[in-house]
């Protein structure tokens, strides 16, 4: 069982930057895919980034893409979401997820992952 923990989000303006964090613990960090994914109020929930095993291949949203950058340090047992160039559309409960695989595909689908962290919150003013 694996428990995750993510920090870092908050209020910042459009424009600004933010890292969000998030701590794994109970389970060997390098057998999972680690991703990313995000609600906004009234809306599914959405892929935003994931990082393979390794760190080595990482994939994201087209939304995001050029703007946000996931990567992991797996001696940590942490993988972070570095966020820049924030849009008031951004502002969404993110959550951490992980699923347990070394392979490398897309893994877009929300439901693709096996644990999930509490979320934390972005927002984002204009």
């Amino acid at each position: 069982q694996v428990q995750l923990v993510e920090s870092g989000g908050g209020l910042v303006q459009a424009g600004g930057s933010l890292r969000l964090s998030c701590a794994a613990s109970g389970g060997t960090f390098s057998s999972y895919v680690m991703g990313w994914l995000r609600q906004a109020p009234g809306k599914e929930r959405e892929f935003v980034a994931r990082i393979s095993w390794s760190g080595g291949d990482t994939y994201a949203a087209d939304s995001v893409k050029g703007r946000f950058t996931i990567h992991r340090v797996n001696a940590k047992n942490t993988v972070y979401l570095q966020m820049n160039s924030l849009k008031p559309e951004d502002t969404a409960v993110y959550y951490c997820a992980a699923k347990r695989t070394r392979e490398l595909a897309a893994f877009a689908d929300p439901g693709l992952y096996d644990y999930w962290g509490q979320g934390t919150q972005v927002t984002i003013s204009s």
